[in-house]
């Protein structure tokens, strides 16, 4: 397949010098080294290769057939939006390449080549393998020892060490398309037949949700991460693909309260059943492990809202011993504050709208484990939809890059001000893990490296005082959220419970003097003293 595309100057690929290719020889008969010439239509009129003697010396611009929807096993055939012109990197197999072949190598590639003429109008390119190994952009590898921290891995991971998107700038572009083409029937049949890789449909797939989804990856240390519209699609698809009909399931008490509605009112309409139990329960789990055969363990760690703390490692092996699978959502801690993964669960689940995209300004669930498990997911997905727009998928890699810096932040100021707060006469109860006094302390000492940026606490007073406390705070938004660069405060008894009665409320913990506060990046001394003042108007 010949090449055209925009203009473009040899000296962009200089820069690369970690440049790699094949020792493919010169089938056009330019010289070793000359440079590409430019015709009358600006067009790369030369074919360039790499030799064994040492270097850059050249580079390849002609294509395969199907090359172009086999630039990534995850990003396939982004290059028709961006232009061929800016290929800057190549791997010619999924393992790495040597940028000085061995001069056996060459001659035997030399011996190979078929000869192939160089037209005045377009770039030409041969030597390229026609199967699946092709690449450009290798995805991300977590295990890369320059990225051995978690701040470095926000930044970069899914995109620096290559992504399908083939493009030299520095940001991930957003690839806005509803569907992918073929371009014969025949390649149609290859990718029906399995021969030939593609999204398809953007239900399926986007590269720019590819990138988001690898960053997550590679932050968890997980296999595979599939991305959805919203926290409540990862965890309403997750449990419908992983617990069969008429199956069990375990949760707890204190949860996100429309995770526990579709527990309690939609589940069953499968015959799916569910055992609830507290967060240190954990001989209420053995018991319902005991007595049914429990598919799945689902639980937030902590919890929303008084921020209850599961051993995850001693309900993972208890789980496993039983044959059940544990799915942990992680929203409140963050993937920086807490390793599920590594802990022992086999399911982390978020809701990026949070801390993970950390801007107020998008939708977004995520669920990470095996290759396995989050591929039956990942089919029931493609099924029911709940696709992520790829322009939401961006706002959660630019959030990312900041989550090390904004989770510090918070991490710090929820601490300091749950201190504050344990020690005013206006305050009753303060529930936060980082706190000796909260009854999950050890355990979030010992599964956590920070204690996250949301502390829920108990005004004195009625449900009256508590509306004139929040009113006069001036920093935070009223608003049902937590997670973002702006501080929030929310009355869960209004905000979350505000149909039910206060009796009925009450089953569930949520009193009238309930106050939840998510920390955003402002500096500490302002929240304080915003915090005192309000206080100070129901003294």
């Amino acid at each position: 397949m010949a090449v055209s595309s925009c203009s473009f100057l040899p000296r962009v690929f200089n820069a690369y010098s970690s440049f790699e290719c094949r020792s493919d020889p010169d089938f056009s008969g330019t010289p070793t080294g000359e440079k590409p010439r430019i015709g009358s239509n600006g067009r790369v009129t030369a074919s360039l290769f790499c030799t064994g003697g040492g270097g850059l010396s050249s580079l390849i611009f002609r294509f395969p057939p199907n090359f172009v929807r086999q630039l990534s096993v995850k990003a396939r055939r982004n290059c028709s939006n961006i232009g061929v012109a800016q290929v800057v990197a190549a791997s010619w197999s999924n393992g790495p390449t040597s940028l000085y072949p061995s001069s056996a190598a060459a001659a035997a590639s030399q011996a190979a080549a078929p000869s192939v003429p160089v037209s005045d109008d377009v770039a030409v390119v041969e030597g390229c393998i026609d199967n699946d190994s092709v690449q450009i952009g290798d995805s991300y590898d977590s295990k890369t020892s320059f990225l051995s921290s978690d701040g470095s891995i926000t930044v970069h991971a899914g995109e620096r060490l290559g992504r399908g998107i083939v493009t030299d700038a520095i940001t991930t572009p957003v690839v806005n398309t509803s569907a992918y083409f073929f371009k014969k029937t025949q390649e149609l049949i290859d990718f029906k037949e399995k021969r030939h890789t593609s999204f398809e449909y953007g239900r399926y797939g986007n590269p720019t949700t590819v990138v988001a989804e690898e960053k997550i990856s590679a932050l968890e240390g997980a296999e595979s991460t599939l991305i959805m519209a919203s926290g409540m699609c990862a965890s309403t698809v997750m449990l419908m693909a992983l617990v069969p009909a008429g199956g069990h399931i375990v949760t707890t008490t204190d949860c996100y309260r429309k995770t526990r509605i579709f527990i309690e009112t939609i589940l069953p309409k499968m015959g799916i059943l569910a055992t609830v139990i507290d967060p240190a329960d954990v001989d209420g789990l053995e018991s319902a492990l005991n007595k049914n055969k429990v598919s799945l363990f689902f639980t937030e760690s902590p919890t929303n809202p008084f921020l209850r703390c599961v051993d995850i490692e001693k309900v993972s092996k208890l789980c496993h011993s039983k044959g059940t699978l544990v799915c942990i959502d992680g929203t409140f801690a963050t993937p920086l504050n807490q390793k599920a993964l590594v802990l022992g669960a086999d399911l982390v689940l978020h809701s990026a709208t949070k801390f993970i995209g950390g801007h107020n300004d998008v939708l977004a669930g995520c669920i990470s484990g095996s290759e396995k498990l989050v591929t039956e997911i990942r089919t029931l997905h493609h099924i029911l939809g709940g696709t992520l727009n790829p322009n939401a998928a961006y706002l959660i890699i630019r959030g990312m890059k900041t989550l090390h810096l904004r989770v510090q932040q918070q991490n710090s100021t929820a601490l300091r001000m749950a201190e504050v707060l344990e020690a005013h006469p206006r305050v009753k109860r303060v529930y936060y893990p980082g706190l000796p006094s909260h009854p999950e302390h050890e355990i979030a000492k010992r599964q956590m490296t920070g204690f996250g940026g949301v502390v829920s606490f108990e005004v004195d007073g009625d449900l009256m005082t508590t509306i004139k406390f929040v009113d006069a705070l001036k920093i935070p938004y009223i608003a049902p959220s937590f997670g973002g660069c702006e501080s929030i405060v929310d009355q869960p008894a209004i905000m979350s419970y505000w149909d039910l009665s206060q009796a009925e409320r009450s089953k569930y913990g949520i009193l009238d003097n309930l106050i939840r506060f998510s920390f955003g990046v402002e500096d500490f001394e302002d929240l304080k003293a915003d915090i005192l003042q309000a206080l100070e108007t129901i003294a």
